[in-house]
């Protein structure tokens, strides 16, 4: 009489489970500019200008493109798990203000605190005017096309 064995059930159930363990490995990411930390501090405010400040740090992120037209290097590093959406873990924003001379004014530098998280109160956009379902939309127009009074008369007889 055969005995039941459990064993391959087991090792087979294991092994099921270690092919489903990387789904939920951790992902990593970077985004944006790799600060170095020795050339940031080697930009000095009332010395570097725009052109010392390109050179040494490279393009901008982003700038300003009002007042003094500050420049923004942005540098986050992000973490999520498979299909989830990724949460910032570190940040550095470093702007960098300029005088109407083009001279370094002013260095600032924030971290992850500043990071917003904004979710949508609803998902339709509000439009102005009547509301309409799918079939309306969707057949609203039929019968209007080509109705009396709508266009010119394409009848080639000459008059109104």
């Amino acid at each position: 009489m055969p005995v039941f064995s459990p064993k391959p059930v087991i090792l087979a159930g294991l092994g099921l489970v270690m092919l489903g363990t990387p789904a939920c490995t951790q992902l990593r990411s970077h985004q944006g500019y790799v600060i170095d930390v020795d050339l940031v501090n080697s930009i000095q405010p009332g010395v570097d200008t725009r052109q010392s400040v390109q050179a040494t740090l490279g393009t901008p992120t982003l700038t300003g493109q009002f007042g003094g037209g500050d420049w923004i290097y942005l540098s986050r590093d992000s973490r999520n798990l498979a299909y989830k959406n990724p949460k910032p873990q570190n940040q550095t924003t470093l702007r960098i203000s300029f005088d109407e001379k083009g001279v370094v004014k002013s260095i600032d530098k924030t971290g992850v605190e500043q990071v917003a998280s904004i979710s949508p109160s609803d998902k339709t956009t509000p439009t102005l005017g009547r509301k309409r379902t799918l079939l309306q939309d969707l057949f609203g127009n039929i019968g209007t096309v080509g109705a009396a009074g709508a266009g010119p008369s394409n009848d080639n007889t000459g008059g109104p």
